[in-house]
């Protein structure tokens, strides 16, 4: 692509290269040398950020063969890599980052964001990544006979049962709290996409599975959110986990999933779905709840968000949260993570309903078969369009490309995420 800046923007590119291959592993630098490299990096990144600026589209347009090709979004970095090596990580940069600590990074996904952030700016663009991603995976197409036939599917983080015409998800991580990795992602999705592809499904439901965690042991936790764990072992990918968590199965929940099968009168083929809080929705628990059509909860449980302690952006959860609770409470649980217990009046802005815990499996009943009239899903439709626009959404996730990829790579991160894993 012959523009002004590409040739400055490959040079550039080309210093960072060189200056990686002569020095020696990330942790192992001398202060003034890791300087050295990360003014080269700044450079080169300015110089991306003009690029994509006016070439975003140009570059989509190349890589979907003009939108004619949908590519997921890992698939779209890939393409991106090979047909402009200068733009974003090549697949040899990554091999070479991936199996080492978060510390330990040179943070090529900084560059990812940088591209993603402008591919999901643009109005054209972004609309039609966004179309892509609610495409069914291909893992959930191949699994989808045996579902249809049997109604049980079993994966290593979620199980997935058909009963009287709902969909039951239990998040089944017992060692670890349900915290999400990029494992659980790909589970989750996988589930999704069963339940909405499945024409014997007319309402799903998501719930947390019963612990082996000594602390919980026999008991049932809904999600303690993002696993740190992982995150500083460096198994927590912009991708694959942070981006494809939000544009894949949490934005299928809201809008459903696009499929051939879908009517005439609809691009998606849409389902409500119910929530049951027991214990605790941390984090990444709690984002989930907000894109439910009913959520409830026992007595014993509470929600939180805790992302600015741990220094990370807690995906569309401040998209979503003012919402449902106002800027004033969204402020509070976001910023300076108060926890909300089911029992509290404010719960009431998140909850639609609270049991005693020995209640739930009734209250989940009577929440499916409210869900299931035929006037439900084009009244969702319709609330989801007015709650939530697209391109909003949109742009929305445009910056969050960017800023959570900056925020993986920051010191205070780093260091708390390094200080949980000595405890864990």
């Amino acid at each position: 692509m012959s523009v002004p800046v590409w040739p400055a923007l490959r040079e550039a590119a080309g210093r960072v290269e060189e200056l990686v291959s002569v020095m020696p592993e990330p942790g192992s630098r001398l202060p003034e040398k890791q300087a050295e490299l990360t003014a080269a990096k700044d450079a080169a990144r300015t110089l991306r950020m003009r690029f994509l600026e006016t070439h975003a589209d140009a570059v989509y347009d190349r890589l979907t063969a003009g939108g004619t090709e949908g590519l997921r979004i890992a698939e779209l970095v890939e393409a991106a890599a090979a047909e402009f090596p200068a733009l974003v990580p090549t697949a040899g940069q990554l091999a070479a980052d991936r199996g080492r600590r978060q510390a330990d990074k040179e943070g090529y996904e900084i560059d990812q964001g940088i591209f993603l952030r402008a591919v999901l700016g643009s109005p054209q663009a972004g609309s039609h990544l966004l179309d892509t991603m609610l495409r069914p995976t291909p893992r959930a197409l191949r699994l989808l006979p045996e579902f249809t036939r049997t109604g049980v599917l079993e994966t290593e983080s979620v199980r997935v049962e058909r009963r009287d015409g709902a969909a039951y998800l239990t998040m089944c991580r017992d060692d670890c709290l349900n915290a999400e990795d990029d494992q659980q992602v790909e589970d989750m999705e996988t589930a999704v996409d069963l339940a909405l592809l499945d024409p014997g499904v007319k309402v799903g439901v998501l719930r947390g599975g019963t612990m082996t965690h000594p602390r919980y042991r026999g008991r049932r936790v809904f999600s303690a959110g993002i696993n740190l764990k992982s995150l500083h072992a460096g198994d927590i990918s912009l991708v694959g986990f942070l981006l494809r968590r939000e544009l894949g199965y949490i934005h299928k929940l809201v809008r459903g999933i696009r499929t051939e099968d879908a009517p005439w009168h609809a691009r998606t083929v849409e389902k409500p779905w119910v929530a049951a809080v027991e214990t605790f929705a941390i984090g990444g628990g709690t984002q989930l709840l907000l894109v439910f059509d009913h959520v409830l909860a026992a007595s014993d449980a509470y929600l939180s968000l805790p992302a600015a302690r741990e220094g990370i952006v807690p995906g569309a959860g401040n998209f979503r949260l003012g919402r449902h609770t106002g800027p004033r409470i969204a402020r509070q649980v976001i910023l300076q993570g108060r926890r909300i217990r089911a029992t509290e009046p404010d719960a009431r802005l998140l909850i639609d309903e609270v049991v005693e815990p020995e209640e739930i499996d009734a209250a989940v009943a009577r929440a499916v078969d409210r869900l299931r009239g035929p006037a439900v899903v084009p009244n969702r439709r319709m609330l989801n369009l007015a709650e939530e626009p697209v391109d909003e959404f949109r742009r929305y996730m445009a910056e969050f490309a960017l800023q959570q990829a900056l925020r993986l790579y920051g010191e205070d991160v780093i260091g708390k995420v390094g200080r949980f894993a000595e405890k864990a």
